[in-house]
């Protein structure tokens, strides 16, 4: 085991960016996935963005106040004109006098200040972006969810990976062993050149599974590494025991699927959805606004709005309503279409609901035959090594048959690779069923 662990080390070890291992067990590679992967950090601005949204509509009630500024020349004067009667009421009525009036500069300068008093959209508008917010928390709930999934996923599967290449090098030692004795025994004339083909054969069958080993394990490194936001060039030791991990996995999961972080989201979108309606029928009702405008006005023949001449003020306020009136139907279609989708989500949430429940059922039947497929196949494992260190000995002391061996061989093996994908099946069930009950944070 010493050898697979030194050659693993160096793999990891990259040239010229080597940098200090770390070691993590499952519960610190999960703390550390919470703080550094970026989709937590996302999840995180995605809240932040929900409270400043509500920050948004609340600014949509408070007063409003703009200055503005003009500043106008006139290259030509605007005409004017009016009838030649106004002076003359003898004159024709189509008779006109043409002047041009007016000042060649003119400068303005106005606050204005508005105040929202009512709009049912508002209020809807300040409810819904509470809800936003609340929904971004859900979210936050579940994208640590899906965060420590692939993290416990990950690592039960890195740990198989590292129990199997310590399997498969173990293998490759005896095998190797073996052969080496073989070929004495052809010096001596005591086997044939075939016997010893057929050992050779195994030797090398049980080298390249130990090198896909190897592979397997570095890439479930890899793997968990990109899971827990780790970087790719450092070197990532595994506490954490298969056999640790076993007990972990044969701790009964106890929960309810009302625990499960999905029906909360359901029921604020459902929420959502009434405020929408709301909203919606909000439209019909006449909304209320106030507003103050003080102004100052200044027109010069000359561009001298700096010196001690008069600016001419203006001040006034008033009251703005607006009422719906007609718009052709829209209103009702729009309406319609809100209550739709809020009875879409209410029958979405029982459809959710039946299938949680369908899915804990599965997985708990799944969970149950996974335990006992990998009882049998452990067993199945001790018996096939057992078996193979026996047709061993005998070939030891010249009793055995280098055929049976090989044989022997295989068959371990594909007792082992059915053990590995019996613990992986646990494994599996076991982190479903705690996500459906929303218990990942506490495994």
């Amino acid at each position: 085991m010493k050898s697979i662990v030194a050659i693993l080390m160096i793999v990891f070890i990259s040239k010229g960016n080597a940098q200090v291992a770390r070691s993590f067990s499952l519960l610190e590679a999960k703390e550390y996935a919470l703080k550094n992967h970026t989709k937590i950090t996302n999840a995180a601005l995605e809240y932040d963005k929900s409270v400043n949204k509500k920050k948004e509509y609340l600014a949509a009630g408070m007063p409003e106040a703009n200055i503005t500024g003009a500043f106008n020349q006139f290259l030509n004067l605007p005409v004017q004109v009016l009838p030649v009667s106004f002076f003359n009421p003898g004159a024709p009525e189509d008779e006109v006098i043409a002047f041009r009036a007016g000042t060649e500069f003119n400068s303005s300068a106005s606050l204005q200040v508005n105040q929202l008093l009512f709009d049912g959209s508002y209020f809807v508008g300040i409810e819904a972006s509470k809800l936003l917010i609340k929904l971004q928390n859900i979210q936050k709930t579940r994208t640590n969810e899906e965060v420590l999934f692939a993290v416990i996923d990950a690592y039960h599967i890195a740990c198989v990976a590292k129990e199997n290449s310590g399997f498969a090098d173990s293998i490759y030692r005896i095998t190797a062993n073996i052969e080496a004795k073989q070929k004495s025994y052809l010096e001596l004339g005591l086997i044939t050149k075939e016997e010893l083909d057929q050992i050779t054969y195994a030797v090398l069958s049980a080298k390249n599974a130990f090198e896909n080993a190897i592979l397997q394990t570095n890439n479930a490194i890899a793997l968990l590494k990109y899971s827990m936001g780790f970087p790719q060039d450092s070197v990532l030791i595994l506490s954490n025991t298969l056999n640790e991990l076993d007990q972990m996995a044969s701790q009964i999961s106890i929960g309810s699927i009302e625990d499960n972080s999905v029906l909360p989201l359901l029921l604020t979108q459902m929420e959502l959805s009434e405020c929408d309606v709301r909203n919606n029928k909000a439209g019909y009702l006449p909304s209320f606004s106030a507003y103050f405008q003080q102004s100052y006005n200044a027109y010069r023949t000359s561009f001298d709005f700096f010196d001690d001449k008069p600016w001419y003020s203006q001040t006034n306020w008033g009251l703005q309503m607006k009422i719906p009136v007609f718009a052709g139907g829209r209103g009702r279609a729009v309406v319609k279409q809100s209550e739709i989708r809020l009875m879409q989500d209410a029958n979405n949430f029982e459809l959710t609901k039946q299938g949680l429940r369908l899915q804990e059922v599965q997985l708990k039947n799944t969970l149950a035959s996974a335990i006992k497929k990998r009882t049998l196949q452990k067993e199945n494992i001790v018996l096939a090594e057992r078996i193979y260190r026996n047709a061993i000995k005998k070939e030891a002391i010249g009793n055995g048959n280098n055929v049976i061996v090989t044989q022997k061989l295989n068959q371990l093996m594909m007792a082992q690779a059915e053990y590995t994908a019996s613990l992986m099946e646990v494994y599996r069930s076991k982190i479903e069923l705690d996500k459906l009950y929303n218990k990942l944070n506490l495994n």
